[in-house]
């Protein structure tokens, strides 16, 4: 069952329809990895493929499918490259986590989705445990699925340079 399903894609579409529209042609580079953009794309029509360290994981060419999520969401650099497998058009969403703040019908969109990526790893992982029962290399794959059901990430604050103390330096 595709993930259009669940949702009416029309409706998130109609909440992006003042957004800007960018077209790709087949080929183009719509994310690069390890890049930091900041931008949300939302796909209107077209087809594209997701290349995690130039292993391609995804293809998508359902409206309404969501790039740039994580980055947005967390503030760090893309983590794959989105590429266009034939002519593409999205709806450009910029200061994404801003948008999402306000927009609940496109924040609840995204939830699902990252709830469905979610849950495909933890099948996944619970898959490949079951299929190397006894063996020693798996405790791997063990802290891995305890963290993703069990463990929130902790925020990690920086100590003001104030209170840093170079050994170099008498106090």
């Amino acid at each position: 069952m595709s993930f259009a399903h669940f949702r009416d894609m029309s409706a998130i579409l109609t909440t992006l329809k003042d957004y800007p529209v960018q077209h790709f042609a087949e080929g183009d580079t719509i994310l690069a990895q390890g890049e930091y953009t900041g931008l949300l794309y939302v796909l209107i029509e077209g087809s594209v493929e997701v290349i995690k360290d130039d292993v391609t994981v995804a293809t998508a060419s359902e409206p309404g499918a969501v790039f740039g999520d994580l980055a947005a969401l967390l503030g760090v650099p893309h983590t794959a490259v989105v590429r266009a497998v034939r002519p593409s058009r999205f709806h450009v969403v910029a200061d994404a986590k801003f948008v999402l703040e306000k927009t609940p019908s496109l924040c609840l969109h995204v939830c699902e989705l990252l709830a469905r990526r979610l849950d495909a790893v933890n099948k996944y992982l619970v898959d490949v445990r079951q299929q190397f029962v006894g063996d020693d290399h798996l405790g791997m794959v063990d802290g891995i699925l305890d963290t993703l059901m069990h463990r929130h990430p902790r925020s990690r604050v920086a100590p003001r340079p104030s209170t840093i103390h170079d050994p170099e330096i008498p106090n």
